[in-house]
């Protein structure tokens, strides 16, 4: 196994690239028109929904072997809940992620910003919110459950792809299409978090509103991380081995 301090860069860099690469193309190409015509050609939630899996499917496939491709602090903890991961290494690990997410939130703002008609507070660099910052004003109970459920059904399939018993090679895809799918569902919501280091990223550039708003995005998916940790080693009844994506 890699020292802790090459795992921890993994996680950091792994971490930047799911920050950059998604809230990037939530900024950049969601919503863009053709300059002459002023014809829509932008992604959209679908193409913004796919970015985020690509980028975790890719850093899964290149990072994996080195960390286990957490790229997530959700992930973190609830893997330890499954008992695939040691708690002396959750803060390591977390601290990691979280610096990385914001280096990734930095350097989408500082491309934003070189746009004539870029502005923070409107665009928000693609941060998490509920009620009137959520993309279609569902409020706080609405946020919670979608996010506490849709971080649990993305532990599980994180646990059962790099189960022991499962196929191998195969889990980066999965937990790709498992993270496109809760966009999907969830952008509308709250912008979909399922991940709090995700979340921390770009509301530390956004202040205000973004960080206030914060709590929901640590404490929902950190729940549902931790019950799915249990909920599976329970129906499983796996080892206690640490995955590699």
């Amino acid at each position: 196994m890699p020292a802790l301090s090459r795992r921890v860069a993994a996680e950091f860099l792994g971490t930047l690239w799911l920050v950059f690469g998604g809230t990037g193309s939530a900024v950049f190409a969601a919503v863009f028109l053709t300059p002459e015509t002023g014809i829509p050609i932008g992604i959209g939630f679908v193409g913004v929904a796919l970015a985020f899996g690509l980028t975790v499917m890719t850093m899964a496939y290149a990072l994996g072997h080195i960390s286990g491709g957490h790229f997530n602090p959700a992930v973190t903890v609830g893997l330890w809940a499954g008992k695939r991961f040691p708690a002396h290494e959750i803060a390591p690990y977390i601290l990691g992620q979280v610096v990385g997410a914001v280096v990734g939130s930095a350097l989408v703002f500082a491309i934003a910003s070189g746009h004539p008609n870029f502005a923070l507070q409107p665009n928000g660099l693609a941060a998490n919110g509920f009620g009137d910052h959520s993309p279609g004003h569902y409020n706080a109970l609405s946020g919670l459950i979608a996010e506490t459920l849709l971080t649990f059904a993305f532990l599980v399939i994180i646990l059962g792809s790099t189960d022991e018993r499962a196929p191998k090679g195969f889990a980066p895809i999965a937990i790709g299409l498992g993270l496109t799918l809760i966009h999907l569902i969830s952008i509308p919501i709250t912008n979909t978090s399922v991940n709090p280091a995700r979340s921390t990223g770009p509301a530390i550039f956004v202040g205000g509103w973004a960080l206030e708003q914060l709590w929901l995005f640590w404490l929902a998916p950190i729940a549902g991380a931790v019950l799915a940790g249990y909920a599976y080693h329970a129906l499983a009844g796996e080892p206690a081995v640490e995955p590699t994506a």
